[in-house]
């Protein structure tokens, strides 16, 4: 009897050893230094939790895990979202982490983008809303109302940078910090003073700078761009921007505007409208929208590139002028694609 006692007690000591191993050794076996996973949403119970670590071979023992999550009751305050696990990390820091909701930060890279479709598929590759749901988010006066946007100006609060963000942030909360940072974008500088200065509004300004992003990668041009719409608006004339035409066509390949496209029916364009669109026609960089608010004052109404294709642009305050440097242009430009077909 005695001895029956001791082969217990040994026993229930090797099984209470070998659990607390378990717990504090690492468990992982996978071989990156880290790992990424997600819970998603209404896949966060119990079974499916603990096939999803074993079989990405996060935990080793998915028996100990539950046990241990049983004891930390882990399941009832378990939530959606992307976690990240160490190489070295062991079982008791991993259900911690899921039981105190340390989830992993997702890092959202706005570089350019032209429209509200680009961004909801951008949305839907880092965050738990896919790209449909996000673009009838983006399509909804009625959701975008309260941050004081429409469908037709989303990237008017948006400034091109990195941001993070949990992988579950709602939608409505996501752009609601992205209009805080634009609006302590717009604080700064006396970017508001000089807006006010020259008679438009932030959103406005962002609206003419993303022509001038899609007409020049020059930046000691921007400014003189600038300057021609900024004219060109103040005597009330059509913007007439070609950027404006290839938006409304949702064509951003055509290399040339011809007169066939200019007759597109669109708020957008600024062949067939007077003032500025809209919104924006892409997210501008912030040298861009800098270059519109420090644009110099010019009397120039016209602009067209060098026929040199250095990518710059001659400029002019009069019709009969820029047509002479339009013609040097097309005559260049005719030789080269001549030259083209020819090869």
């Amino acid at each position: 009897m005695k001895k029956l006692k001791v082969i217990i007690v040994f026993i229930i000591l090797s099984l209470i050893i070998a659990f607390v191993y378990l717990v504090f050794a690492p468990t992982p076996t996978f071989s990156d230094k880290t790992k990424l996973f997600v819970i998603a949403e209404g896949k966060n119970n119990k079974e499916e939790v603990v096939n999803l670590l074993t079989d990405k071979g996060i935990v080793r023992f998915g028996w100990a895990f539950e046990l241990l999550g049983n004891q930390f009751n882990l399941w009832n305050k378990l939530k959606p979202g992307k976690y990240e696990v160490k190489r070295n990390e062991n079982l008791l820091a991993i259900v911690r982490m899921l039981r105190n909701n340390k989830q992993v930060q997702v890092k959202l890279v706005i570089n350019k983008f032209r429209t509200k479709e680009e961004f909801a598929k951008l949305i839907g590759k880092s965050f738990s809303t896919d790209s449909a749901s996000a673009l009838s988010f983006f399509s909804n006066n009625d959701s975008l109302s309260q941050l004081d946007i429409d469908s037709n100006n989303i990237a008017s609060i948006i400034i091109p940078n990195t941001y993070s963000f949990y992988w579950g942030t709602p939608l409505r909360k996501l752009l609601g910090r992205l209009k805080s940072e634009s609006d302590d974008f717009w604080e700064k500088d006396n970017r508001l003073e000089k807006a006010k200065a020259m008679g438009f509004k932030p959103k406005e300004i962002i609206a003419l700078a993303s022509i001038v992003e899609e007409e020049t990668n020059m930046e000691s041009d921007k400014g003189k761009i600038a300057s021609v719409y900024i004219n060109r608006y103040h005597k009330g004339m059509n913007l007439g921007a070609d950027p404006t035409v290839k938006f409304a066509l949702k064509d951003f390949s055509l290399k040339r505007i011809l007169f066939q496209h200019l007759n597109v029916s669109s708020p957008f364009n600024t062949y067939k409208n007077k003032g500025l669109p809209p919104g924006p026609i892409c997210t501008p960089s912030v040298n861009t929208i800098d270059a519109v608010l420090n644009a110099p004052t010019t009397s120039y109404l016209y602009f067209v590139a060098k026929p040199d294709f250095s990518g710059y642009s001659n400029f002019s305050s009069n019709f009969t002028e820029h047509s002479i440097y339009a013609k040097q242009y097309q005559q260049a430009l005719n030789i080269y694609l001549a030259k083209k077909q020819s090869q």
